[in-house]
């Protein structure tokens, strides 16, 4: 009895925590009703078979009510020394007998959230709170509405302008003409490749999976690909409320306006901290991981079920580390949307756990991309690479130019860069250092220099004022953008003299004020107010 008394407490807690009341308060009236006796119905006895005919009289452990006090979820609780899943059928046939869809299951350290009418019971790590009940009653997912959904390249497009085809520019059977239109109105048509993306999600969802990763080449249209999604999720009435989840503020803000631009004549799109108030009443919410994360915010102001379609912003960085949490936290569909996926179980021995640590296969499977959406073969859902972007013309295929020193050369050799360094006792000891390293552990003024000298001697120029055109350079920290933008700054004066005022170069990241700002301007090619666009490094 100490031990079932011990779960009822933490459970008591747990719904407590996400608002529900076990009394009469100045929130409102109870919602909670307590060992609800319940007589089953005779089909249900009969669709259950046999090992339930003794069981025609049975007691909900906990009853969820509306505001208006008719039953919504019905709790069934388990001792901790049991699976809250053994659970499962005893929970369905109370729920049936109540006349409502969804069932939580819980044994005070686990608990799990079950729609019996759509798919199977979910890892919660909180209870939905009350409010999301209310728009579970209006929500009903067909995952065949989404496999038959029909879309042509205009799909965003008719949302943007449902009648763009009535206009004579369009009407005209010149390609030019249309171009020059989509140009001018902002009208965006899908390309052959994110059509392919579109059906390859569709495929997935056919076979029954609720995770997906599009790893897509930078510069194959991400956004674009995820507004098309969002529209079909929205649409079949798969999704009611999105969440787009970003790693960075300049990338909350492009994703914002992008949503805007594409689909505000049918979705409304907001920013959560803009909005803290009335995000509700928004189709897509976009905020930044961090925003969420900090002090455990998304347990506070979110319940788990309060977005169907939860799609992930360059998927390898803000669902990893602490960040998985939040990813993990809400449920219903996930996308992933990636350049560049970490594969961190590609060259980890399973039976040996990397040799060291037997939680090690643990971590790296925590830390997997491809695992994380599903893809355990590290085969994404869908993949449009620069290869497939450059022979397809949709793509430039990169110049690589030599930047070596022997410094470089040695660091990316297997026997690294050595040089002798005092120790703690003054004594001379050998260090070796690998390209990893370079600017964390190893620092060269020297090989900076090169880098910048091959930068400016091979850079796209200007073919009337010889100036170096719009570039941006990454860093490997904020401290090496400072050294290299420094650099730049005295070539670039030396080259142009009194043409620019250390601004030939501009810092852009997190620890320079109004960086965001400052990616905003480089974009629109206004950066610093003046006419010749500097370099931006982060």
């Amino acid at each position: 009895m100490a031990k079932e008394a011990s779960t009822r407490i933490l459970i008591n807690e747990l719904l407590q925590r996400s608002g529900w009341r076990f009394f009469d308060d100045e929130n409102g009236s109870t919602n909670i009703s307590l060992e609800t006796n319940v007589k089953l119905k005779k089909k249900i006895l009969d669709d259950l078979g046999e090992d339930f005919e003794k069981t025609a009289h049975g007691f909900i452990d906990y009853l969820l009510l509306d505001e208006r006090g008719f039953p919504v979820a019905v709790l069934e609780a388990k001792s901790k020394k049991f699976e809250p899943l053994v659970g499962k059928e005893q929970a369905r046939k109370y729920a049936q007998s109540q006349n409502v869809r969804f069932v939580l299951l819980s044994n005070g350290c686990l608990q799990y959230f079950w729609d019996i009418e759509h798919g199977n019971p979910v890892l919660i790590t909180e209870f939905p709170r009350p409010e999301s009940f209310d728009h579970f009653h209006s929500f009903k997912p067909n995952p065949a509405a989404l496999v038959d959904e029909k879309f042509e390249k205009d799909y965003v497009a008719l949302t943007q302008n449902p009648y763009f085809r009535n206009d004579p520019r369009w009407d005209d059977a010149d390609e030019v003409i249309q171009s020059a239109f989509s140009a001018e109105t902002g009208l965006k048509f899908l390309r052959p490749y994110q059509l392919r993306a579109l059906t390859a999600l569709q495929t997935a969802v056919n076979n029954g999976n609720t995770r997906f990763l599009f790893e897509m080449a930078t510069g194959t249209g991400k956004t674009m690909t995820a507004a098309a999604v969002i529209k079909m999720f929205l649409r079949t009435g798969n999704a009611m409320r999105i969440l787009f989840l970003v790693d960075r503020l300049e990338l909350e803000t492009q994703a914002w306006k992008a949503f805007v631009r594409l689909l505000k004549n049918d979705f409304l799109t907001v920013i959560y901290k803009e909005n803290r108030d009335d995000w509700r009443k928004a189709e897509i919410v976009v905020s930044t991981v961090q925003s969420l994360q900090f002090n455990n915010k998304y347990r506070r102001l979110f319940s788990p079920t309060d977005f169907d379609l939860l799609i992930s912003d360059e998927a390898h960085r803000s669902v990893g580390g602490n960040s998985r949490a939040v990813f993990e936290y809400f449920i219903g569909y996930k996308l992933g949307l990636t350049a560049t996926p970490k594969d961190y179980i590609k060259r980890i021995d399973r039976t040996d756990a990397g040799g060291r640590d037997p939680r090690e296969w643990e971590r790296r499977q925590l830390l997997d991309t491809y695992k994380t959406f599903g893809c355990e073969s590290s085969a994404p859902t869908f993949r449009y690479s620069l290869i497939d972007g450059v022979s397809e013309g949709f793509l430039l295929n990169p110049v690589v130019v030599d930047a070596r020193t022997d410094i470089t050369t040695e660091l990316l050799a297997d026997e690294g860069y050595s040089v002798m360094q005092e120790n703690t006792d003054g004594e001379l000891v050998e260090q070796s250092f690998f390209g990893r390293d370079f600017e964390k552990k190893f620092f060269s003024d020297e090989t900076n220099r090169v880098f910048c000298e091959t930068f400016m001697k091979s850079a796209i120029r200007d073919p009337l004022s010889g100036e170096v055109g719009k570039t941006i350079i990454f860093c490997v920290r904020q401290d090496h953008a400072t050294r290299i933008a420094q650099t730049l700054n005295e070539m670039a004066h030396a080259l142009f003299p009194g043409k620019y005022q250390s601004d030939f170069a501009v810092q852009v990241s997190s620890n320079v004020q109004e960086a965001q700002q400052m990616a905003i301007s480089f974009a629109n090619n206004n950066l610093n107010a003046i006419p010749d666009s500097p370099l931006p490094l982060t």
